[in-house]
């Protein structure tokens, strides 16, 4: 690759931005991200500067779209996680197929498709994923985010390209911990709530991380927008949820990031994100292969 080339990338179901933002501190060129959540459409064009498209993949023809060298879908994961799908055939929805027809259609030199583990049980999926002609496909599975960030979250990784790629690296364990993330001296209205469930009021109680324990939190969920009291943190005085701030934290936002609307609608921006910190990951990969193309 040329010293003046450079890599452009579309992103698909872009949400917050997690992934283009670590692809562009990569060194990658996003061109435009495609994203149908208003609240997530505006976080991005709060943080990035390249075209932001609010609309529906399903409605959206491919040939008369701009090109561009790699194509990235981080579709919805809530049809692909454990609990998706237990009686049924394992189909999936119906957004993967939407992505592979701009993949068809477009022939990007690469894709890359970040998804959960679960994913590799959805058959129909997996075949449509690995099976496009003329890409060599590899799957990394998993990709855990404790290698960057205190944080157990366990992704799926597919590479495609039009020749070999077997050069994947993978960064020394030098990740940040707990309690680099922690807010001090916080001053916090918690539900009534947070203080049933750490009482043992529900079924589950609360996972309760400690940074003095050097613990990590577990994964950051959408559903943190309705219930804060699933996953709690030791702050030296107190128990009680994260704050957005550190939420944001925890996938590896930088402080300046902004989440467009309210802190519910933040924490699902934050919850149903891709790590930055792999995200950056994922683009150094793409720019070893281009090296090497």
């Amino acid at each position: 690759m040329s010293d003046y080339f450079m890599i452009t990338a579309k992103s698909y179901f872009s949400g917050a931005g997690g992934m283009d933002l670590g692809i562009q501190e990569a060194g990658i060129n996003i061109i435009e991200s495609f994203e149908i959540d208003k609240h997530c459409c505006e976080t991005l064009k709060n943080n990035f500067s390249h075209k932001i498209n609010e609309s529906d993949i399903t409605k959206i023809t491919v040939l008369d779209q701009q090109d561009a060298d790699v194509y990235i879908g981080t579709f919805p994961c809530t049809r692909y996680s454990t609990a998706a799908d237990i009686n049924g055939t394992r189909t999936g929805d119906d957004l993967f197929l939407h992505f592979f027809r701009h993949i068809a259609l477009a022939k990007p030199e690469m894709y890359v498709v970040e998804n959960v583990p679960g994913m590799l049980k959805f058959k129909v999926v997996m075949e449509a994923l690995t099976k496009l002609p003329d890409y060599y496909v590899r799957i990394e599975c998993p990709v855990n985010a404790n290698m960057w960030l205190p944080q157990e979250r366990k992704r799926l990784i597919l590479i495609g390209s039009k020749k070999p790629f077997n050069n994947i690296e993978y960064p020394d364990c030098n990740r940040i911990h707990l309690k680099d993330i922690v807010e001090h001296n916080v001053d916090m209205n918690i539900p009534q709530y947070v203080f049933n469930r750490i009482n043992g009021k529900y079924r589950d109680k609360p996972i309760v991380s400690d940074p003095e324990l050097d613990d990590l939190a577990p994964t950051c969920v959408a559903h943190y927008s309705k219930d804060r009291g699933t996953r709690l943190i030791k702050d030296g005085k107190n128990v009680r949820p994260y704050t957005v701030l550190e939420y944001a934290r925890l996938q590896g936002f930088p402080d300046w990031f902004k989440f467009s609307g309210s802190d519910s609608d933040s924490y699902k921006q934050i919850g149903n994100a891709v790590p930055v910190p792999m995200g950056y990951w994922v683009g150094k990969q793409i720019v070893r292969y281009f090296e090497c193309c």
